[in-house]
């Protein structure tokens, strides 16, 4: 096939070609460069956010007084203040639900005698183990009401007394699960039943 020249109009329009393309290849750079940065803002923005839902999360900690008489319950952000509580035992241990207010705490004599019974009606002769309560807080968090209910677990020793229940020394206090709709007792007993199931009938 001989060889031609290109005519001007044809010249014109593969210059036009190529301009389109490296159009199209630019806009489509910025393009992705932009759904980058876009992709980035959301994660950051999703990081902010699941940060701040943390930092409102409602959690308590136990600290032993009086050689284990008495958990001291405090908030981890101390922005939360604490107004009133309502503690559930097992309904096994007691049958009624603590009321405190302004003064948050578990103390070894709301459950003792009960535990005492329960562990005897078992057989259940280790000095050691834990028990689930049930927690159902209001607290004032930025100037609102708020409330909270959650299952935390109490670990706890005994110690033999003379012609009394064995005494019980709590040691601390951990999270179960939070965020708990419903019957709080209900799911209390479930999970004590389900980790110490009723002694056998005779």
């Amino acid at each position: 096939m001989p060889f031609r020249w290109l005519s001007l109009a044809e010249l014109v329009g593969i210059i036009a070609v190529a301009i389109a393309a490296l159009g199209y290849w630019d806009t489509h750079r910025e393009r992705a460069q932009t759904d980058r940065e876009r992709a980035a803002e959301a994660r950051e923005k999703q990081a902010e956010a699941k940060a701040g839902a943390l930092k409102l999360t409602f959690l308590m900690t136990g600290a032993p007084e009086s050689s284990g008489e008495r958990l001291r319950l405090a908030t981890v952000h101390s922005e939360q203040v604490i107004q009133t509580q309502a503690v559930s035992f097992p309904s096994e241990i007691r049958g009624d639900a603590v009321q405190t207010t302004g003064n948050p705490r578990i103390e070894a004599g709301w459950f003792e005698d009960g535990l005492g019974k329960a562990l005897h009606a078992r057989g259940d002769k280790r000095h050691q183990g834990r028990m689930p309560v049930g927690v159902a807080t209001s607290f004032i968090e930025d100037g609102q009401e708020k409330t909270d209910q959650a299952i935390y677990r109490i670990g706890y020793s005994t110690h033999p007394r003379v012609l009394r229940a064995d005494k019980v020394e709590m040691e601390g206090l951990s999270l179960v699960r939070r965020g708990v709709t419903g019957d709080l007792q209900a799911a209390v007993n479930a999970i004590w039943t389900h980790e110490n199931p009723p002694p056998a009938k005779p």
